[in-house]
């Protein structure tokens, strides 16, 4: 920073004309701003003002460095007072990540509610299962579904995922419904390949007591969406999340199965790296989401 200052004290000295000037507009005494253009000099290894009891005139290389310096201040007051209004107002760009079935289900159909609502703002979503880091691939913040580990990010819940065990009534009909946990190992069980432990599926029973049942299949996949088109055609039975199977539940094309026994819940979260100040757009994303998605989520 003893480089910005002494180049900002140069520049004041020119503009002002004088030293006397400079340190009367920028509130030190004529022995600092000496002592600043001095330093800066000696850092240059060059003399950048001819000084003499009338007048201050620019060396050569004092009129480059001038011109530059000048610009470079210019460009540094614009960028502080686009900060400034970044941080009124959300506006610019909002990169964001999702996971691809929550991404495509829920946030991309809300996309259009929040542009109306933030004009100034555009909407860069990537959406994929793995996790990201979001600070080396330049992210202002990501949604996750899980139980989140310590780390260096904040993070802030949006609403609970709940899972369900389901599959469609004709399989039911051609397979039998199972009616406890145990059941589940004579079916062909679809999986997730993300999910931790994607052939242990783990209950609690009415009376709270845990229980973790090994199950096998046919099918693995790594997207959610990909594993209900599977289990609406009848390929077999799976766990997920309700945000993915709601409506097939509602609408009576995909049946509960095990209704008594509760898969344990995790949650949704925004997370975004720390910072002393939040960014306006992050924290309307957020707000936005929150409201959206509320406590039951609607797809429950």
């Amino acid at each position: 920073m003893e480089n910005l200052t002494d180049i900002a004290v140069f520049v004041q000295i020119v503009e002002s004309g004088s030293f006397t000037a400079a340190a009367e507009r920028l509130g030190l005494s004529r022995s600092v701003v000496s002592k600043y253009l001095t330093r800066l000099e000696d850092r240059l290894g060059a003399r950048l003002l001819n000084r003499t009891t009338r007048r201050l005139s620019l060396t050569e290389a004092g009129q480059a460095f001038f011109a530059r310096s000048q610009r470079g201040l210019h460009e540094i007051e614009a960028a502080e007072a686009e900060v400034s209004r970044l941080q009124q107002t959300p506006r610019g760009k909002l990169t964001l990540n999702a996971p691809m079935s929550f991404g495509i289900l829920h946030i991309a159909p809300a996309l259009a509610d929040f542009s109306k609502q933030y004009p100034d703002l555009t909407v860069d979503m990537r959406l994929e299962d793995k996790q990201v880091d979001l600070i080396e691939e330049g992210f202002d913040l990501a949604i996750r579904i899980a139980e989140l580990p310590d780390s260096s990010l904040v993070a802030r819940r949006l609403g609970p995922c709940r899972h369900v065990v389901c599959a469609s009534p004709a399989y039911l009909e051609k397979h039998g419904q199972p009616r406890t946990p145990d059941d589940l190992r004579k079916h062909n069980a679809l999986t997730y390949r993300y999910q931790d432990s994607p052939r242990e599926w783990r209950f609690i029973s009415p009376e709270g007591r845990f229980t973790t049942i090994p199950v096998n299949g046919s099918i693995q996949m790594n997207n959610s969406l990909a594993i209900r088109e599977a289990v609406l055609r009848g390929a077999g039975i799976t766990l997920t999340p309700s945000f993915v199977v709601g409506g097939d539940i509602k609408s009576g094309q995909l049946k509960k199965v095990l209704p008594d026994y509760r898969v344990q819940e995790i949650s949704i979260y925004a997370v975004y790296p720390e910072r002393r100040h939040l960014l306006p757009k992050v924290q309307a994303f957020i707000d936005f989401m929150k409201e959206r998605l509320s406590d039951p989520p609607y797809w429950d």
